[in-house]
């Protein structure tokens, strides 16, 4: 059986049994802002919040990464390894299928060694959606509140319990090793979740455009003027990228004191001026239209062609953090009725 409850009063106890086998990852709050942090008390992880502020990107592929170190008189390279199993808990469903996304760029014509060597050792078990926020758009790319995807196990709050579903065998080994907290889910339980899935969807307000219809709009607005009017009021601040959950721009920089040395790996945005600045003084996208532009024809065009997906799951962080107010769902509608 791959349904199972987990009374909420042995919420913690789960949580407690978890931290002891693996570095456990769940959404905490620390100065107003939800991200996913390593769990050391279970009582600090949040259960009931809408999404965190910062994607759980972030623990497999960190903004900040030492992917080796060096130094005088050194016989090779000192690289970081990252064995021990981890499990993210408390992701929204959202974000569990950013990570397929994010494989594809991993896992592309370079396989990235670092990101893969902690997917393989990472467990992913979700929470789903019952309140979702104003600017949410899951449902027109094809995702949902109890969505599964990129999920080893999803945890459903039905009241005074929740209703657990197991997606794969990793998912299913780790609720084996706790079965006492947990017990067979009754045809009560998968009803109580139905219903909850139905009145969830209700609440969603915004769409986003037909895709197929946006990819041939695309196609033939690249040189319209809207980008040129549209990215004046962007500030070029790049905080869409780095709280995307499929974002994956990166820098590598060497940083060297003495006679000891690190590379590290460091998030980045296609949004910066930088990012595109060759050694030679070119710049390809010398402008913010350029760059405002190249992010969504990415997300929405330049991905599609090159994975068959869409670089986007819909949750609205990018609306939600714009200092400039600039909304996603209202650009991608204005191209398509262009």
């Amino acid at each position: 059986m791959s349904e199972f409850v987990l009374p909420k009063k042995k919420a913690d106890e789960f949580l407690g049994a978890l931290i002891q086998k693996q570095s456990l990852f769940a959404p905490l709050k620390k100065d107003s802002i939800v991200s996913y942090q390593e769990v050391l008390d279970p009582k600090d992880v949040l259960w009931n919040f809408s999404k965190s502020v910062v994607p759980p990107k972030g623990v497999l592929f960190p903004q900040t990464e030492i992917m080796f170190r060096f130094g005088t008189g050194k016989k090779g390279l000192e690289a970081e390894s990252h064995e021990k199993e981890i499990l993210i808990f408390g992701i929204r469903p959202c974000d569990g299928k950013a990570f397929l996304i994010l494989d594809y760029i991993f896992r592309g014509d370079y396989s990235d060694p670092y990101y893969l060597e902690r997917r393989a050792h990472t467990v992913m078990m979700g929470l789903s959606c019952s309140e979702p926020d104003r600017n949410c758009f899951c449902t027109s790319l094809g995702g949902g509140p109890l969505s599964k995807e990129g999920l080893d196990a999803l945890f459903t709050d039905i009241g005074d319990r929740y209703y657990i579903e197991l997606f794969s065998e990793r998912g299913k080994r780790i609720l084996d090793e706790l079965g006492e907290l947990t017990s067979p889910a009754t045809e009560t339980d998968a009803e109580e979740r139905k219903a909850l899935l139905s009145k969830t969807e209700d609440k969603f307000k915004r769409k986003v455009a037909d895709a197929v219809e946006l990819q041939k709009k695309m196609d033939e607005l690249f040189d319209d003027k809207f980008w040129s009017e549209i990215s004046l009021r962007c500030l070029g601040c790049g905080i869409c990228a780095y709280l995307c959950p499929t974002c994956h721009c990166f820098d590598i920089q060497d940083e060297i004191t003495n006679k000891e040395g690190r590379r590290v790996r460091v998030w980045d945005s296609c949004m910066f001026k930088e990012y595109t600045l060759h050694a030679s003084g070119e710049n390809p996208r010398p402008t913010r239209v350029e760059r405002f532009k190249n992010r969504i024809y990415h997300k929405y065009k330049y991905y599609v062609d090159n994975f068959k997906v869409i670089a986007c799951v819909g949750c609205g962080r990018c609306i939600e953090r714009c200092p400039a107010n600039l909304d996603l769902i209202e650009i991608l509608g204005h191209l398509v009725q262009s």
